[in-house]
């Protein structure tokens, strides 16, 4: 009885490495695919500024394929840098209004892609990517859904990170009322972004978060703090039809 009050809210989790992906069922629920840095970041900033379609793909060759078939812009990165025979790497500054408005994005990236396409392989419900970059629109969706909702971070290299953590954090901590959340890593993930929240580069950088430095050594600062900083391209991103798109938070 004592779980009554709960039972007709929907459940979350959060899943803080895809390595654990395995453990959950994802067929019922909205998967939100998390890769701060920087893959969810540049796929909300390229579709606010106009971009006609993100094709998320799993492979360098893939992707250059792909590309060069439908005529589109190909992009990504391994480990942290433009892979090779890529036109565009996995910085958001590099797909500004001027650029990439009305284009086609074929992306590859370490992590985030190879997520998604793992979720697919589990038949997910629902696809949607979030950033800090389109945080109200994510969480303003997942709200109305009323749908079961997997928060699943890319990480990095199946090891946990603390930026996918952190913003999971955040969608719990906005979220909890709503959802029935009986998840140790969803209530981690919370607690590390209440302590985090007024200065999230600070924390990263006192924490010695991996890819802080990671990225500081690429000469990525500038990513680093865009990446971190809500709402600066909120649009919610849903993936239909192998394709990543800007669609309605309704």
């Amino acid at each position: 009885m004592a779980d009554a009050p709960f039972a007709d809210k929907p459940t979350l989790f959060t899943v803080m490495t895809p390595s654990l992906l395995h453990l959950y069922d994802l067929k019922q629920s909205i998967v939100v695919i998390i890769d701060i840095l920087r893959a969810t970041s540049t796929i909300a900033t390229a579709l606010h500024n106009g971009a006609k379609e993100i094709i998320p793909v799993d492979s360098i060759a893939a992707c250059i394929r792909l590309s060069k078939q439908m005529e589109a812009v190909s992009a990504g990165e391994r480990d942290g840098k433009i892979a090779e025979g890529l036109q565009f790497g996995n910085t958001p500054f590099d797909y500004s209004r001027e650029f990439i408005e009305g284009k086609t994005l074929v992306l590859t990236t370490t992590n985030g892609t190879r997520l998604l396409h793992m979720a697919l392989a589990a038949d997910a419900d629902e696809i949607i990517t979030g950033s800090f970059c389109n945080f109200s629109s994510v969480v303003r969706y997942l709200g109305n859904c009323k749908k079961n909702v997997i928060l699943a971070c890319a990480a990095w290299k199946d090891k946990i990170n603390i930026e996918d953590t952190l913003f999971a954090g955040a969608v719990v901590s906005q979220l909890k009322g709503d959802f029935t959340v009986n998840c140790d890593a969803s209530h981690i993930a919370a607690s590390l972004y209440e302590t985090a929240k007024t200065d999230l580069f600070g924390f990263m950088r006192y924490q010695n978060a991996s890819h802080y430095h990671r990225l500081m050594g690429f000469g990525a600062e500038k990513d680093l703090r865009y990446c971190l900083t809500h709402d600066n391209a909120d649009v919610l991103v849903k993936y239909e039809n192998g394709r990543l798109k800007a669609c309605s938070t309704e």
